[in-house]
């Protein structure tokens, strides 16, 4: 065989796929409720933040594995200033993506074959950064409890954790489900990092988009220290900047491990030098932009929550975090019929629940960052459809 086994034997389109390029082809007004991308959302601030250019910086390259001294110190202030914690720059390592961020401590923790622990429900990517670092993701259960909010279920997660576990991956709040990460299950994933020597492995990207009407409040695990650590964030999130390409790791945890953990990070990320020093240097200016990138953020998640209250009935105080929400279907239509219907028949895109591995099969994704208009008419068709089904 010419190609990696860690690659998918075929590429080709699934129905899904299919039958939207076909939709495209000719013609077809697409409804996409999926929509997840900030600068194609409609936003005022897409076109006003005052990007960099490459006239901006010195010709002079400078390469520095950890990231320039400035763009760490901006980044400290960033979590100083939103009191997630009180950090050291020095503690921080920059990548160019979250993503990139995966494969580096997937490279400085496991070996060919090993496994990390990620949650399910959650973020399908995770399976593909795994697989390309020969690293077998396992998944452990995140359950709804008495009151429909998101929790980890420690009996599933102590279950997975086998002599090959390297590391647990938490995301904070969790994609889709928004929920946050308490302070008690942050302490019992640390007991069980030190119980087991793992390191724990905490994506924070959505953190500032909290739901002030829900029921539990940001917790960062950023100053962490009784099991080593890795917090990770960006600008793809935080300041809806998913083309600057700034991204990185904060790294805690008692000594001398976390002094090791560092060194080995430097050395990997002195391989590839990815970060651009253009956006290292307009770091601190941009964090200036936080305050009204994420208003006009957080004001289409309310402004999209509410109409799915009234559209659809989904209690807006499910959502702890993040800007996703999920819609169950009624019993008697599985979310693969429901998103190829909706598709084939409507022109609207809904993500189904197995995209993100629920074990329900009745459960659907939609984006509280859709254009307020487009998600509105989307729910529309959506409950027209469901209507349909209500006598089937």
């Amino acid at each position: 065989m010419l190609f990696s086994s860690r690659l998918p034997e075929s590429l080709e389109l699934n129905e899904f796929t299919k039958i939207l390029e076909e939709k495209k082809a000719t013609g077809h007004k697409i409804l996409d409720l999926t929509q997840a991308n900030p600068t194609t959302a409609g936003f005022a601030f897409a076109s006003a933040i005052p990007l960099p250019s490459i006239s901006d910086v010195s010709h002079r390259y400078e390469p520095a594995a950890q990231g320039m001294k400035g763009a760490r110190e901006a980044i400290r202030g960033y979590y100083r200033d939103n009191k997630h914690g009180l950090i050291d720059s020095d503690d921080l390592l920059l990548t160019a993506s979250t993503s990139e961020a995966y494969s580096y401590l997937m490279k400085l923790l496991t070996d060919p074959g090993d496994e990390i622990l990620i949650p399910a429900p959650s973020y399908p990517l995770f399976d593909f950064l795994a697989t390309l670092e020969n690293v077998r993701p396992s998944r452990y259960l995140l359950r709804q409890d008495a009151a429909g909010h998101w929790r980890i279920d420690f009996t599933s997660l102590e279950q997975e954790i086998s002599r090959l576990t390297r590391a647990i991956v938490v995301v904070n709040p969790n994609n889709p489900t928004g929920s946050y990460m308490t302070a008690e299950e942050l302490k019992k994933l640390s007991d069980l990092c030190q119980a087991h020597e793992l390191a724990l492995i905490v994506d924070e990207v959505f953190l500032d988009y909290e739901n002030l009407g829900g029921p539990e409040k940001p917790c960062s695990a950023i100053a962490s220290d009784t099991t080593l650590t890795f917090t990770l964030s960006g600008f793809s999130k935080i300041l809806a900047l998913p083309q600057a390409k700034l991204s990185w790791i904060h790294v805690h945890g008692p000594e001398p491990t976390k002094a090791m953990a560092k060194q080995r990070l430097e050395f990997i990320a002195d391989t590839y030098l990815s970060v651009g020093s253009i956006i290292q240097h307009a770091a601190a200016s941009l964090f200036s932009c936080q305050g009204a990138i994420q208003k006009e953020i957080l004001d289409r998640i309310q402004a999209n929550e509410s109409l799915l209250l009234a559209e659809i009935g989904v209690d807006p105080s499910l959502r702890e975090g993040g800007w996703y929400a999920i819609i169950n279907l009624p019993e008697n239509v599985s979310d693969e019929e429901c998103c190829l219907d909706l598709l084939q028949q409507s022109s609207l895109i809904v993500h189904p629940g197995y995209f993100y591995d629920f074990v329900e099969s009745n459960r659907i994704v939609v984006s509280l960052i859709t254009p307020e208009e487009d998600f509105r008419q989307g729910l529309l068709l959506l409950q027209s459809y469901l209507n349909s089904q209500h006598d089937r």
